[in-house]
Parts: structure tokens; C-alpha cells; sequence
């Protein structure tokens, strides 16, 4: 992915990003900024207040897209677009930091930077693929002299450094250009190649024709010369450029992650596209027909803007890998700033990577399931816990024992009953939109009920995670759950951009009249995992009043019918090495 700065809109995610060439050779696309005199503005303070504790973040600067994340030789590699001297987006290179357990890392020098013809003129996202011989190399966008978007490839200079510090990028390259076909300025983020049974390799490569997202396949016997196919691994009309393409396997059975190459019986695929006309991913699941290289998704969920997401908040530029240790699928995804760029400037930095998720297949076959890795437990400091609370309409009570601006919370929610619910209105499709008008203020039948996080001690500053339950329209034995970020008072500072997010969640509340939250909370973030995983939603808030010790966490219910807390567990998090 390229270019991406702040630009208000009137609809949608309002936080927009902007696309344009170096020096304004092509424009990728229209209504884009970039900020030539700020991109080598490198602060000589580095702003604390809003930093993260436990989130990875360099210590200071510019960082967007997560790039080719792998492990390999018990090294976790985590590759990141980065501007070396400012807090904005420009001179973006291939930041790189190394973990052995994706909590504590330790950074690098960049592994790729403009340095030769094919990327003079820049060097965007892309994916690492292990080869045969355990031997990685990385397919990455250059941006040529003429502004074309290009894919080249890098490989480790010596494979017996464990770190892999340095990359060579060999003068054969470009190994992929435009063809008359595709528009030159919009042709970008190769995915991790699989290997076919036919003895080809595969990538796609994000593009679009007109308004149709497209992923464009191509295949090679060598990993150096590479041929267009006929047509491409899947596109969707109207969905526009489709940046950062993701396709993977996943079983039908278990939490257990696949190889990248593997097909076959007891095999779903997953196509996930970054939009850059809405600012949204989104994914599908369903069948890849290997035989003739056509992925056909399921018709379980919509092919557009409006389908599943991994995460319904601040997200973007996901990319997932097969972390062969613990045989799991670890998903990766860039939450940016949603202050100013003055703001940015000021502090110093902007952009964080969100939590590495595990990431399996629902087991009704029907959406993905994610969870924080497991590691990241092992930052759980101080404890509290609460036990069979009761929530009567119109009840706030505060947890406390820990400071709870760098959190983690598990808590279990039981519903005495749906007769109170909310009848839902067919007219209700976008739950952001709904969450927009029945937020954590507004009293309901059944909800809101949740936690108040960062919020200050009189509560004029604080961020609902909340869920609503409303009966289905024109089906009252059915039930619609709505989880939603209510970020509306998360800030007294002036001219903030406080957007709500939100997703439906798929779960039977009429059977169990149970659901599960999970929250990370970060000084800046809040990552949110609702019903176990199932719908999960990031936002960025920059309180005034809610700061470190003076943040305060408190449980709610906003609604006619009564709650009741089964068990609340609350963690404060130490913060892991960053170098």
C-alpha cells in the first residue's frame, strides 16, 4: 500500500487516507494530500502521554501497513512501512523487528529501501514466502522512474544470520510490471505465494478495472519469471481498488492454522481486500477451485464493502501468516491516528500495529474467529476479579484495585431476559450507523450494557464497549446483538474526531442469553472481541481527563432488563521490551 494521510468525510470512516507518487508522477487515485513539507520532520521530542504500553510501536515516527510478517528458525519477523524521518506518511521504507515470542522485539535496520531503478521512486507493501530449503524472500511493490507500480523480490543476504538483517534485491528485477491490461498506478501488494500440484506458484496482486476490485493472478515455475493468467483469482464489481489481498486456507475442523499451499478436502479459502474507496477490509469465505484458478465465495455473506471484517473499527492493511511452530494462522493489521496531523507532528509518531490475533474458521463455516495470541498473557500483571454482579437498569460500578488505562478485561455477561428487547427495523443495515444512535446514553429494553474504559473518574470523559439486543424484524422469536465502540465522550478536547464503530454479532442469545467481552486497553487503543472472538471492533481516543493513573474502569447497564456479571477479570499489563 502507498500513500495515506487525514482527510475529513461526511460518510463512512471519516479518518481517510490519501494516494499519490513521489514528485506527483501518477495520482493513484483522486482527493489525495500529501505532506511534502512535513515528511522529513523528525521531532526531537517524542511525545508519551498517548504512546502505547503493550501495543508495537517504534519509538517514534510514521508506521502504516505491516509487511510480510513470517517465522522462520524460531524467528517471528515483522516488517512494517516506515518513515525514517518523520511522523508522517514519506520516505517509506521496510522497517524490520525480530521477536522470539511477538511480545518483545528488537529493531533493525530497514531491510528495504529505495536503491535501485525498479523502486527508485518508492518501496510499498508486500508478503514473505518461505521457498523450498527454508529459504524466504520477499515480493514487494517498487515504484519505477516512470511511476509505474512494479513487484520485485528481495532475499536474505546470509541465511546463517538468525536475524536475516540484510536484504539483496537482484537486477533482474522487475519480475512483474503492468501489462496493457491493468492501469500502472493502481497494481500493487503482492500476497504470500502458494505452490500448485501442478508445480507452479501462484500470487495475486491487488488491482482494479474501472470500478471492478480485481485480484490478479499470475504463476511461475522458477519464482522468477511470471506469467498474467487469463483471468483473475476472483474480483467484485463496484467494490473499487482492492489493496493488500490476503488468501489463505483454513480447516473446516478446529482452531488448528494451514500452510499457505494447502488445498483440498476439509479446506475453506479466505480472500480478504483492503478498500481503498471506503477504508474498510473486508473477506469472504469459500472454495478454491484449483484446477482451474478460480475462487468462488460462499454465499453466506456479501461480496462488497458490506461483508465480514476482521475487525469493524480503526483497521487496515491486514496480513496474516503461518506460524509453523505453533501451527497457527497469526493475523497482523495497522490502526493510525485519528487525531490531526498537527497532533502527530507534535507527538512525535503516529501509527501502531494492532495485537497479532490467532485466526480460525467459525465452526458453523460461516466467519472467522480471532483471539490475541496467547503470549500475551504472559504481560498480565496485577489482578482483580468480580464474581455474580447483578446490574439492575440504570447501574455504574466501578472496578477497581489496578490502573486500568493499560488493561486487559475478560468479563461474562448473562441477560435475565429478552421479553424487554428492542424491536429491530429492517431500515438498520449498518450497525456503525446504528451505534451512531443508540449509544451507551441511550436506554434500550435489553442493553446497553458493557464497560466504560478510559474514562475519568465523573465520567464526562469515557469510551463504551457496549452490546444491545434488539428481536429480529418480523421474526420475535429471534434475536439481533449489536456490539458497539460509543467513542462520542471519549475526548473533552475540542475538534476531536470521535467516530463509533460497531458489528452484529452472530451468536444465539436466545438459547443462551450469554455473551463474552474482551478488551485491551492501551493509554490510545481499545481492541475489543465480542462473543469470544467473533466480532471484534479498534478504536483510537485521545482523552484530556482519562490519562494514566486517573483512568477509570467501570461496568454498566443502560437498559430496562437486568444484568448480571458472572465473572470479571481484570489484568493491569506491564509493558514488554521494544528497544
Amino acid at each position: 500500500m502507498g500513500i495515506h494521510n487525514k482527510v475529513l468525510s461526511t460518510c463512512v470512516f471519516l479518518v481517510w487516507f490519501c494516494f499519490c507518487l513521489p514528485g506527483s508522477i501518477w495520482v493513484a487515485e483522486a482527493s489525495h494530500v500529501v505532506y511534502k513539507e512535513l515528511k522529513s520532520v523528525s521531532p526531537s521530542i517524542v511525545g508519551s502521554q498517548y504512546r502505547t504500553g503493550y501495543h508495537f510501536q517504534p519509538r517514534k515516527n510514521w508506521i502504516n501497513d505491516p509487511n510480510g510478517p513470517m517465522y522462520h528458525n524460531g524467528i517471528y519477523h515483522l516488517f512494517y512501512q516506515y518513515n525514517t524521518n518523520g511522523s508522517v506518511w514519506g520516505n517509506i521504507v521496510w522497517a524490520h523487528s525480530v521477536s522470539s515470542d511477538l511480545i518483545n522485539w528488537i529493531p533493525l535496520e530497514p531491510a528495504i529501501y529505495p536503491s535501485k531503478k525498479f523502486d527508485i521512486n518508492g518501496t510499498w507493501s508486500g508478503s514473505a514466502t518461505i521457498l523450498p530449503g527454508n529459504k524466504p524472500v520477499i515480493f514487494y511493490t517498487g515504484i519505477d522512474p516512470q511511476g509505474r507500480q512494479v513487484q520485485n523480490l528481495a532475499f536474505p543476504k546470509d541465511l546463517a544470520d538468525p536475524y536475516l538483517r540484510e536484504w539483496t534485491k537482484p537486477d533482474y528485477n522487475p519480475v512483474i510490471q503492468p501489462d496493457a491490461s491493468i492501469d500502472p498506478s493502481k497494481f500493487r501488494d503482492p500476497t504470500t505465494a502458494w505452490f500448485g500440484l501442478d508445480g507452479h506458484w501462484r500470487i495475486v496482486i491487488g488491482s482494479r478495472r474501472k470500478m471492478r476490485g480485481m485480484a490478479v493472478l499470475y504463476r511461475s515455475r522458477d519464482f522468477v519469471r511470471w506469467v498474467k493468467a487469463k483471468h483473475p483469482l476472483h474480483s467484485s464489481k463496484d467494490t473499487g481498488m482492492w489493496e493488500c489481498p490476503d488468501f489463505f486456507p483454513v480447516s473446516l475442523k478446529g482452531k488448528k492454522g494451514l500452510e499457505t499451499s494447502v488445498s483440498g478436502p476439509g479446506v475453506k479459502h479466505v480472500l480478504k481486500v483492503s478498500l481503498d474507496v471506503t477504508r474498510y477490509e473486508y473477506y469472504t469465505v469459500g472454495t478454491y477451485y484449483h484446477m482451474i484458478d478460480r475462487y468462488i465465495p460462499d454465499n453466506t455473506s456479501a461480496d462488497d464493502h458490506t461483508g465480514l471484517r476482521y475487525d469493524y473499527g480503526n483497521f487496515y492493511a491486514s496480513k496474516t501468516f503461518f506460524d509453523e511452530a505453533k501451527q497457527r494462522r497469526i493475523l497482523w493489521g495497522w490502526s493510525n491516528e485519528s487525531d490531526t496531523v498537527k497532533d502527530d507532528i507534535t507527538k512525535g509518531w503516529a501509527g501502531i500495529q494492532t495485537i497479532p490475533r490467532a485466526l480460525w474458521l467459525d465452526p458453523s463455516g460461516k466467519q472467522l474467529v480471532q483471539w490475541p495470541v496467547e503470549e500475551l498473557e504472559t504481560l498480565r500483571g496485577k489482578q482483580v476479579n468480580l464474581y455474580d454482579k447483578e446490574l439492575k437498569s440504570g447501574d455504574i460500578y466501578e472496578v477497581k484495585g489496578i490502573q486500568s488505562a493499560q488493561a486487559d478485561v475478560e468479563v461474562s455477561f448473562e441477560i435475565s431476559g429478552l421479553d424487554k428487547a428492542e424491536p429491530f427495523e429492517e431500515l438498520w443495515s449498518d450497525p456503525q450507523v446504528l451505534c451512531g444512535q443508540k449509544g451507551a446514553a441511550v436506554k434500550g429494553g435489553v442493553g446497553p450494557f458493557g464497560l466504560l474504559v478510559l474514562a475519568s473518574g465523573d465520567r464526562e470523559e469515557q469510551t463504551a464497549v457496549l452490546f444491545r439486543v434488539f428481536k429480529a424484524f418480523k421474526a420475535p422469536n429471534k434475536h439481533v446483538v449489536l456490539m458497539c465502540h460509543d467513542t462520542s465522550k471519549s475526548s473533552l478536547r475540542p475538534g476531536m474526531y470521535k467516530p463509533s464503530f460497531a458489528g452484529f454479532v452472530d451468536v444465539d442469545i436466545n438459547k443462551t442469553k450469554k455473551i463474552s467481552l474482551r478488551s485491551l486497553i492501551d493509554h490510545s487503543v481499545v481492541e475489543s472481541f465480542g462473543a469470544e472472538g467473533k466480532t471484534c471492533i479498534t478504536s483510537r481516543v485521545y482523552p484530556s481527563k482519562a490519562i494514566g493513573q486517573d483512568a477509570h474502569l467501570f461496568v454498566f447497564n443502560n437498559g430496562s432488563e437486568d444484568v448480571r456479571i458472572t465473572q470479571l477479570s481484570a489484568w493491569e499489563m506491564t509493558s514488554p521490551h521494544m528497544n
